[in-house]
């Protein structure tokens, strides 16, 4: 397995990573994803893609290195998907290395994510992951998308 990390622009952005990103946030078009892209490399905005040895993309993550007061210094998840067709091959274990890799890196306390309360076989990963339950995170819709995840 390979995994690359991918700068606005590079098209494989939109022709491998955003079929199996979509799969997680199925209301990304490609001009919604280049415009979020766009707007949230300047803020951080990370996307790293997994390879199979036949050189078919099979996973993908979104990340950020965040600074604030409750972990100082954190790499935050803000996408993690495997194809479905790929589960249960290791797919998501080698993403949260790589992802661990660049927090180490870049001096994080935490590698830290939010998932779906409706998600129960991606918390049953995390937890096999060593990914503890630490907060509750709540949310209050201000407009904009009504079917963005």
């Amino acid at each position: 397995m390979k995994i690359i990390d991918l700068e606005p622009g590079d098209p494989r952005l939109e022709s491998d990573l955003l079929p199996v990103l979509s799969e997680l946030r199925p209301h990304l078009t490609p001009e919604l994803f280049r415009e979020v892209y766009e707007a949230g490399h300047a803020e951080g905005l990370r996307f790293s893609a997994a390879y199979d040895d036949a050189g078919r993309c099979v996973g993908a993550a979104g990340w950020r290195i965040i600074n604030n007061t409750s972990s100082l210094r954190q790499l935050y998840v803000d996408d993690l998907v495997t194809a479905a067709a790929d589960r249960s091959t290791g797919v998501g274990h080698e993403l949260i290395a790589h992802l661990e890799g660049h927090a180490r890196a870049a001096g994080c306390h935490e590698l830290n994510l939010d998932s779906g309360t409706h998600r129960t076989g991606a918390h049953r990963f995390y937890l096999r992951e060593r990914f503890d339950i630490v907060a509750f995170h709540f949310s209050r819709l201000l407009g904009g998308p009504a079917d963005a995840s």
